[in-house]
């Protein structure tokens, strides 16, 4: 069984990878600056949901995968920052603090579709000004849900999380497996065995 992975992000295929499955990407082309929720899991599920149909429509007789990361921070949902001032803002904001990363999830097989969402808190270091500043400067913050990545430069400004932290990445790999479980496939059928070694 291939899974197709309806989403750009290379964590999440990091992540999908790591746990032994080797998906197809192919990227939804959802604009997700058109979607409104009333939720942040409300919001990060119907994204999911579109994604996942959207690319679904050309592969009916495959599992597909789409997900969606959004951060409850101080009342607010942030999405991807996009530019180098908002995730400053943020970051000065969120410093010392911590927010709700929701992921959402949606998996399709034909016509049957599972849609699930997880949350995970995430606790942030009190990073200097010099700190932040360096780090919108690499780039990496702007294009990620919240402004941070827990698996790269970010790393270092996330002092605990509570919760599955796979979640903050982007992908739950413990909510997926229950997902492939109510579609009445077995978690190891989605492995790449081939390609697969065990901590070499």
């Amino acid at each position: 069984m291939r899974l197709v992975l309806a989403s750009a992000s290379p964590a999440r295929l990091s992540t999908l990878r790591r746990a032994g499955i080797e998906p197809d990407v192919v990227v939804s082309g959802v604009d997700e600056d058109q979607v409104v929720a009333a939720t942040p899991s409300g919001l990060a599920s119907e994204l999911a949901r579109l994604k996942c149909e959207a690319v679904a429509v050309d592969h009916r007789d495959r599992l597909v995968l789409g997900c969606d990361s959004v951060l409850e921070f101080d009342g607010q949902i942030l999405g991807k920052p996009h530019d180098a001032e908002t995730a400053r803002q943020r970051w000065r904001a969120m410093r010392g603090n911590a927010g709700v990363l929701h992921t959402g999830h949606c998996l399709r097989l034909g016509d049957d579709v599972v849609l699930r969402a997880a949350a995970t808190r995430v606790h942030f270091a009190y990073v200097t000004d010099e700190e932040i500043e360096a780090y919108v400067a690499t780039g990496e913050p702007l294009q990620v849900a919240g402004a941070f990545t827990i698996d790269g430069l970010g790393g270092a400004f996330i002092t605990r999380v509570e919760g599955d932290h796979h979640n903050v990445i982007g992908l739950s790999l413990p909510l997926l497996r229950e997902m492939v479980q109510e579609l009445d496939i077995v978690w190891p059928d989605l492995w790449n065995r081939h390609g697969h070694e065990a901590h070499g």
